[in-house]
């Protein structure tokens, strides 16, 4: 029972009403404040027991007690209605603000994303900056430092050059003191020689005034003494001839005037002093010429003496003038070292500076670093989330490929078909097409450029391939007219180990992946089918017997039959199923099948598919370490036949029937896209074998993936512009929700198509 708000009761808040919180009375909206249950509040044991609650009375008869009864139970009701109502009315005021709220936190979120984003970018800016200082500083300190080590270079020349001009310095004043030396020695020997003819000369005027009176002593001798007397004479002569002779012929003369002094003496020997002056004469004959031999020698050293002296005269200039560039090299020398002090203090400055820039930058980088793993990972979750969310609302991804340019396309038209926006939400996810002059702009999960890779490529969707070991059924096929690079996408160029398709390295990621897995306890089988749909007709692609899947004496082989089960898998009967333990035993599978596959040449492409290609391969873990977990994933690798127009393939005949059987499976594709993009009761999948062989991939619980690719090239254009619309609508599509199959054990070991 509830009692009424004028017995004091207070009773504590209903909390169990719409499984939210107590509210206090102090939540209450003001405009209720003064109603009559604004003091009441009720409780769920309240509620159900004024619910239950039975009118009693003493008399069933007595109806005015009755009706006061039920009075007084309709007012209590309507207390508690009113108090229902203004609770609700509280919640709604409460959800109402939380909105408010909400739409300000996600308004702070997005000014603040845009902040981020504003600061993301001037730290690039910055960082640009920092960059480009950082090269100019390292081109200023490499030219200090080649500044640097060319005045060491020609300080170290100059210190060699000082050094050799010290010592030739020294060996001059050393040969100068020498040269000095021999000429004073040579003036000396001149001084003498100088008195020596002095005294020759006195010597001769005595000997003339002596032999004057010789001549008047011996007018009257012999003739013989004449004769003497004339070579006396000539004696005379010659005497006068040999002036600056050494003092060794003084002593001779000496010698001949004592004895000549002997003769005069001796003047009553005449005859024999004749003699004797005759065997003198000769003699002095003898000595005049070694004389006159000396005094030449004299001469010659005089002369050579001169020339020393002249010698030393440019040798003391040359010793001056070399002095003066010694002392111009040490002033050089001296502005040299203090322009290598000042390049040193300069360069140590600058080896500062880079040091501090150098710090500077390496913080600059591990925030760019740590930005950049900010980014990473940002991306990485943004693509997670981006992948749950298609997960969660069941969208068929969509990637778009430009095939790479081919060296029979026209160079001249390249580019101008498609572009590609660089704007940062537009990166890697919009392409626009221009036809006629109108531009078509198109939006899908990732486009890949011509210049793009078979890596970068795959990258892309290595984690859907990792989805497949995980245990989710996963299909990825490729879309586009021919010649577009559909079986380049995912077969790759046969004997260039770069360009692998997406299947080959598909297969190489699975491989490694489950050899990494064994060190967990994780065993896995493979197994693998491969078949074609050529004119509405499955072949298998890897069977032994394979004509005989074709045509027997005219009768057709066997007929695979599609069947799906109620958990939604695949099979087809009569399948070819290969158990696989490596990349290389697939290989050998997908060569055989390569070549079995039916290909021809039309005017649009030199080897076009002329089928619709599914690899498929089974994968079934189980980890031994743990409680047995089992996983059952499925991986559809397909490559589309492509779509061509039969004004431009010219095909007839047998390529003709395989154009319009293709047509037809595409046509029908699309019919079935369109039903699921509208979501129609009915999906026409049974209108061709590859939409059933597809319908747990369109329209079940797989992750599935569309490459759209598209070809360069001008004239085709038009059917470019249609698969890019094609793809738009199944980008649209939303099929089941991806599910896991787990702890999945059937005895059949037939391969499903999931």
């Amino acid at each position: 029972m509830v009692g009424s708000a004028s017995n004091g009761r207070l009773r504590l808040a209903f909390s169990p009403v719409n499984g939210s919180q107590d509210l206090s009375p102090s939540s209450t909206p003001a405009s209720n404040a003064d109603s009559e249950c604004g003091a009441v509040e009720f409780t769920r044991e309240d509620v159900e027991a004024l619910v239950s609650e039975k009118m009693k009375s003493k008399n069933k008869f007595n109806y005015k007690e009755r009706c006061e009864n039920m009075m007084e139970y309709i007012k209590r009701l309507r207390l508690c209605i009113r108090w229902f109502l203004e609770l609700e009315g509280e919640y709604a005021f409460e959800q109402e603000k939380l909105r408010c709220a909400l739409e300000l936190t996600e308004r702070r979120c997005y000014e603040m994303e845009a902040a981020l984003k504003n600061k993301d970018e001037e730290m690039n800016l910055v960082i640009l900056e920092l960059r480009k200082s950082l090269g100019s500083l390292q081109e200023n300190l490499l030219k200090e430092e080649s500044e640097k080590k060319a005045a060491k270079d020609s300080l170290s020349k100059e210190k060699e050059v000082r050094i050799s001009i010290e010592r030739s310095k020294a060996s001059l004043s050393e040969e100068l003191d020498k040269a000095q030396a021999e000429l004073d020695g040579a003036n000396q020997r001149i001084a003498s020689i100088n008195d020596m003819y002095t005294r020759l000369q006195e010597y001769n005027s005595s000997l003339q005034l002596y032999n004057s009176k010789l001549q008047t002593d011996l007018s009257a001798a012999h003739e013989t003494i004449k004769h003497r007397e004339k070579e006396r004479l000539d004696m005379v002569e010659d005497l006068h001839t040999l002036r600056g002779q050494h003092k060794s012929l003084q002593d001779q003369l000496t010698s001949s005037i004592a004895s000549q002094e002997g003769a005069m003496k001796q003047k009553d020997d005449l005859l024999n002093e004749v003699a004797c002056l005759r065997m003198e004469l000769h003699q002095i004959k003898d000595d005049r010429d070694q004389y006159q031999r000396q005094a030449q020698s004299l001469a010659d050293e005089v002369s050579k003496y001169k020339e020393l002296a002249t010698n030393s005269s440019e040798l003391e200039e040359k010793c001056l003038s070399q002095g003066n560039q010694i002392q111009i090299l040490h002033d050089q020398l001296a502005v040299a070292e203090r322009k290598l002090q000042m390049s040193d203090m300069s360069a140590l400055e600058t080896r500062n500076e880079f040091e501090g820039q150098k710090k500077l930058i390496n913080e600059l980088h591990k925030c760019l670093e740590d930005a950049e793993f900010k980014l990473v990972e940002g991306e990485k979750l943004r693509k997670k989330l981006h992948n749950t969310i298609l997960e969660l609302k069941g969208n068929i991804r969509v990637f778009c490929r430009v095939r790479p340019h081919l060296p029979d396309d026209n160079s001249s038209n390249h580019g101008k078909v498609f572009s590609y926006p660089t704007l940062p939400e537009c990166l890697g996810r919009n392409i626009d097409m221009t036809q006629n002059g109108q531009k078509h702009s198109f939006i899908f999960d990732k486009v890949f450029t011509p210049d793009a890779s078979q890596d970068e490529v795959f990258i892309e969707i290595s984690q859907l391939v990792q989805s497949a070991l995980d245990g989710y059924k996963v299909c990825i096929f490729a879309y586009g007219q021919t010649g577009s690079g559909k079986t380049y996408t995912m077969m790759g160029n046969p004997g260039q180990l770069d360009e692998k398709g997406l299947i080959p390295r598909s297969l190489e990621q699975i491989f490694q992946t489950t050899q990494a897995l064994q060190r967990q306890g994780w065993r896995y089988e493979m197994q693998v089918s491969m078949l074609e749909i050529y004119n509405e007709t499955i072949r298998d692609l890897i069977s032994i017997n394979w004509d005989s899947s074709r045509t027997e004496n005219g009768v057709a082989g066997k007929q695979y039959m599609i069947k799906h089960d109620a958990n939604g898998n695949t099979q087809v009967s009569d399948l070819t199923i290969v158990d696989v333990r490596s990349s290389k035993e697939v290989s050998f599978l997908l060569d055989r099948a390569a070549h079995s596959r039916s290909v021809g040449k039309t005017q649009m492409n030199e080897q076009s598919s002329r089928s619709h290609f599914v690899f498929t391969m089974r994968i079934t873990g189980v980890n031994e370490q743990s409680t047995e977990q089992q996983v059952q994933g499925v991986l559809n690798l397909i490559d589309l036949a492509g779509s061509e127009r039969l004004s431009k393939s010219g095909s007839t005949g047998d390529r003709l029937k395989e154009t319009q059987a293709i047509n037809k499976s595409l046509s029908s594709l699309a019919d079935v896209i369109f039903a699921l993009a509208k979501k129609e009761d009915h999906v026409p999948f049974r209108n061709s074998k590859l939409t059933y062989l597809l319908q747990p991939c369109l329209g079940g619980d797989s992750k599935t993936l569309m490459f759209v690719n598209l070809s360069p090239e001008p004239y085709s254009a038009g059917e470019s512009l249609c698969s890019l619309r094609f793809a738009a609508r199944v980008n649209a599509c939303e099929i089941g929700t991806p599910r896991r199959q787990l702890n999945i054990r059937t005895s059949d070991s037939r391969l499903s198509y999931g």
